[in-house]
């Protein structure tokens, strides 16, 4: 059984970054907590607070000097009210997102109806919606062009949620247009998710099945996942080797591995090395 790794898989910029800021913190003298979990990976989450760094679900949870704002960012207000409570701020929202903040923003305030493409519940995602408000937009959420309403007032902006599929925005779009409504479009998905995309595609073309290693919470890995169960005869969404079954993977000839921006480099090796013990 041949074992083949996507060309462009694992962590991004975005979520080294965030770790190397919440490690820093972890060095220094103070006690530390993220605002939610820092990154969608269980695993790194249970690590960071081995290294002293605790998730706090709420500022009412807060019980240190210092937070660490996670990739995905948070609503402006949240950063005021931690800032009124006289806390120190670590801000490890990933460029990316802060780019669709500014994005989400500038439509609202040239007076669009901003239509955010993504999941409701994401931070992110609420994260997006609280800019736009907060410039002053009417704000609306699709994960799909089904859910758009049968009104919205123009002129109509979209921003997309980082880890969105292309598809997902062209499709959002396309349904615009065929009301005659063509928005003003601000592709802010994340050129590192495109990339790990494509490259997930490109793969599962070529397999008798693939591996997609990430948090089983996250976003942009279980659109990988989605991604190559389209194309690939079998496709598994696993966090750590202990999921893998063996007899998955039987009459297999070539697997494919692929990971989350999430996901850091030795926990895709450990998925690997599990793999090639059965080749």
């Amino acid at each position: 059984m041949k074992i083949i790794e996507a060309r462009c898989a694992g962590a991004c910029y975005g979520v080294q970054r965030a770790l190397d800021l919440a490690l820093e913190a972890a060095d220094a003298d103070r006690k530390a907590q993220t605002l939610g979990p820092l990154i969608h990976n269980p695993q790194v989450v249970a690590k960071l607070e081995q290294a002293g760094i605790s998730v706090a679900d709420s500022l009412d949870e807060v019980d240190g000097d210092l937070v660490i704002i996670r990739s995905h960012g948070v609503t402006p207000e949240t950063k005021e009210a931690i800032l009124s409570k006289g806390l120190s701020l670590i801000d490890a929202t990933c460029p990316h997102v802060v780019r669709a903040q500014r994005a989400a923003a500038d439509l609202a305030r040239s007076g669009c109806t901003v239509v955010v493409v993504g999941e409701e519940s994401h931070p992110e995602v609420e994260g997006l919606c609280a800019y736009a408000r907060q410039a002053g937009g009417r704000v609306l959420v699709v994960a799909s062009a089904d859910e758009l309403p049968e009104a919205i007032p123009e002129p109509v902006g979209i921003v997309v949620q980082t880890t969105q599929s292309r598809a997902k925005l062209d499709e959002v779009t396309a349904a615009l247009g065929r009301r005659g409504i063509r928005p003003i479009v601000k592709d802010t998905i994340c050129t590192a998710t495109a990339m790990r995309q494509q490259a997930a595609a490109d793969l599962a073309r070529r397999v008798d099945a693939m591996v997609v290693i990430g948090g089983h919470n996250s976003s942009n890995t279980t659109r990988l996942y989605e991604i190559c169960a389209q194309t690939a005869p079998r496709a598994y969404h696993v966090e750590t080797p202990g999921e893998l079954r063996r007899e998955d993977f039987e009459g297999c000839d070539i697997v494919g591995v692929t990971a989350g921006a999430s996901t850091p480099e030795d926990q895709i090796s450990a998925v690997v090395d599990r793999l090639r013990s059965w080749s």
